[in-house]
């Protein structure tokens, strides 16, 4: 249940907790015949851990109508048609509704009906681990793309002008939204219903991080916690992870920050050179960019301000930490 934001920025924003523009699900009913509540059961004991609630309800007639406001997301251990007859008289705005997801029997298929980019794809993506294939309908993630509400759940964020989401899905088919840019206030800003604006959810700090070439996940993940404990903050704190964007083929990072469930900001240089932190750095000398590690906590952080200067670990790992 993560999605990491490869995205250049030149500002920054990391989705805990539903809200009317939720993107994610966290409180998950598993609706199933009573000949099927085993399966049921296997459902909830995979997917458990990775949701606040997740209760198995038998199937009867009103199900739908009567639990329609307690979840965030159902998973229908039935047909689709039988799902989609009983929701569709309750579907009233696509903000607001529950996500629905449908799985056969076998657990061959999870097929997203209704809140794809608000819970369904991400919930047919974790059954993929029982083996079904996750069907994606939503443009975006069928064309192999992240849309606007999959970077703001990256980021933490919810979005704020929903109705604008169709303009910018688009956007990003064409490979023409360009990157999520970070306006730091208090200012006034004027925009048209084409841009969506993305609101972050808390406070927290940011991971400035630099990484050699081939660096492996358990590192990161060390550094990163070694890091974050000398100023008493775990990872429940971090908004997300900061880099260059010439880090962006760096798997060892982002199979680091999928497991701690964070996404990732990539900063370009010239965001970065802005942005410079105190400590030397021999890659300016080497290459022309500043030290990444706190360069892009400071250019991340809300307030831009550097908490921990950089520090290197097991030779293949720097980190900094902004807020």
């Amino acid at each position: 249940m993560s999605s990491n934001d490869n995205t250049e920025s030149n500002g920054s924003s990391h989705c805990s907790t539903p809200d009317s523009d939720g993107e994610v699900a966290e409180e998950i009913a598993i609706i199933s015949f009573e000949r099927k509540l085993d399966t049921a059961r296997t459902i909830e004991a995979e997917i458990e851990d990775a949701y606040d609630r997740v209760d198995v309800i038998e199937y009867h007639g009103e199900v739908f109508a009567e639990q329609w406001d307690e979840y965030d997301c159902f998973v229908g251990l039935m047909a689709s048609g039988i799902a989609l007859r009983k929701a569709a008289p309750l579907l009233a705005d696509k903000w607001d509704d529950p996500a629905i997801v449908v799985v056969d029997e076998q657990l061959t298929w999870a097929i997203p009906l209704t809140g794809g980019h608000h819970g369904a794809n991400q919930v047919a993506n974790d059954l993929a681990q029982l083996g079904a294939v996750p069907a994606m309908t939503t443009a975006s993630e069928a064309a192999g793309k992240q849309g606007v509400e999959s970077k703001a759940k990256a980021l933490d964020a919810h979005v704020v002008n929903g109705d604008s989401t169709v303009a910018t899905n688009l956007a990003v088919l064409n490979d023409e939204l360009g990157p999520v840019a970070r306006l730091d206030g208090p200012r006034a800003v004027l925009v048209d219903d084409d841009v969506t604006v993305l609101k972050p959810n808390k406070d927290g700090v940011v991971l400035g991080t630099g990484t050699v070439s081939g660096v492996r996940k358990e590192q990161v993940l060390t550094a990163w916690e070694t890091a974050l404990s000398t100023l008493e903050l775990g990872f429940e704190d971090v908004e997300f992870v900061a880099t260059a964007t010439r880090k962006e083929e760096e798997t060892g990072l982002y199979e680091a920050a999928q497991e701690v469930d964070v996404g990732i900001v990539l900063f370009g240089k010239e965001t970065l050179t802005e942005f410079e932190g105190p400590s030397p750095s021999r890659s300016k000398e080497l290459i022309g960019w500043p030290g990444i590690a706190e360069a892009s906590a400071i250019a991340g952080g809300r307030n831009h301000e550097l908490l921990k200067e950089k520090a290197r670990f097991d030779d293949a790992v720097t980190v900094a930490v902004g807020r």
